[in-house]
């Protein structure tokens, strides 16, 4: 299969990176990757390493993969979407073809490499012993991979289980970000956030907690909707009364 068939294409619109609800610690790291590659030609010239490998892991549904789009935004760089839950196969070798394309791929692109369900390569550790071996060469072929990698490509990784990744993986990114559920305030100003881009007559939702923010953004629009419809439909039958 050609190169275009592993990778996603997203047609929604990318929010700004401001606009996402980041703690302080991820808004101060990423605020400093962005800086390092705004300076990238200087430090290349005092030979300096960019930190150009980001691993966002944590709670599902809390804004990775938005975050990733968001920095390619901001750095004004194509992101190349790559879902390894849907690369991986049980012919590894051609799994390490098709993810070694990718990443040349991004290189000859100066692009945002974003790697999904990066976990998915810990996880096929758990095939029967036979598999083994040559899972061990695809995790090697992506850690040379990730080394071989030029200061101008970013590299993100995200994954809800970064507990399964083969440690050495691991060690390869010099940013981890961790990514956690939203508190009861964090979600009430999330709601109001949403919300607030509406006409008053539509906002007011029943909040729900101990969701995440994907969850709430659901929810939120699926009670706007109901309100803008029962609108239309009354003012339909008073029209049509």
């Amino acid at each position: 299969m050609a190169i275009h068939d592993f990778v996603l294409q997203s047609r929604e619109t990318t929010i700004e990176l401001h606009e996402i609800h980041l703690s302080s610690k991820n808004k101060n790291a990423l605020n400093q990757l962005l800086k390092e590659f705004k300076h990238v030609a200087v430090l290349n010239h005092y030979k300096l390493p960019i930190d150009n490998k980001l691993l966002l892991f944590g709670h599902t549904g809390c804004g990775k993969t938005t975050t990733a789009k968001a920095i390619a935004k901001t750095l004004n760089k194509k992101i190349i979407t790559l879902n390894l839950g849907s690369i991986v196969s049980s012919k590894l070798g051609e799994t390490a073809k098709n993810i070694s394309d990718v990443f040349k791929k991004a290189t000859r692109e100066s692009a945002v490499l974003f790697l999904d369900e990066f976990d998915y390569i810990g996880k096929a550790r758990d095939y029967d012993s036979k598999d083994s071996a040559e899972m061990k060469r695809l995790v090697n072929t992506v850690i040379q991979l990730i080394d071989q990698l030029p200061n101008e490509v970013l590299l993100i990784a995200a994954t809800n289980h970064s507990s399964v990744i083969d440690t050495a993986l691991l060690r390869r990114f010099q940013l981890k970000l961790q990514f956690e559920a939203p508190s009861d305030a964090d979600l009430d100003i999330y709601y109001q956030t949403l919300s607030q881009e509406f006409p008053e007559e539509f906002r007011g939702v029943n909040p729900i907690y101990g969701i995440s923010y994907a969850e709430a953004k659901d929810i939120t629009y699926r009670a706007l909707k109901n309100k803008i419809i029962e609108k239309e439909e009354l003012n339909s039958q008073l029209q049509n009364g």
